[in-house]
């Protein structure tokens, strides 16, 4: 999976741009259970934090349980994976979690974002 995102996780990601983050979380179920290995924790984590930016401007959570939870599992990939930036993917979802102007997007290598 290293090199760029899979095409049946593209719709999710572009879901995940716009802000409709349960939606994306849904997108991804499939390819979730299917998935085995490193693939499938990259997924799991990718769902984690689409649910914690959801709890979080839908459902008003401050915990951020979510997003700690997508961090166990990031922790087990290399820095790249799937073509995405894991730390820079990290920062921009930490960072949307506490302001609600922003929409971080699921970017690859240096491109400025999932189309």
């Amino acid at each position: 999976m290293a090199g760029e995102l899979r095409e049946e996780l593209r719709e999710g990601a572009r879901l995940f741009a716009a802000g409709e983050w349960w939606e994306a979380h849904e997108a991804w179920e499939e390819p979730w259970r299917a998935a085995s290995g490193d693939e499938r924790h990259f997924i799991q984590a990718l769902i984690l934090l689409a649910a914690a930016l959801h709890k979080r401007w839908h459902h008003g959570s401050l915990t951020h349980r979510n997003y700690h939870k997508a961090e166990a599992y990031l922790d087990r990939l290399p820095p790249e994976y799937g073509g995405l930036d894991l730390d820079r993917l990290r920062a921009e979802v930490w960072a949307a979690l506490h302001d609600p102007a922003r929409r971080p997007r699921l970017l690859i290598g240096d491109e400025e974002g999932v189309d």
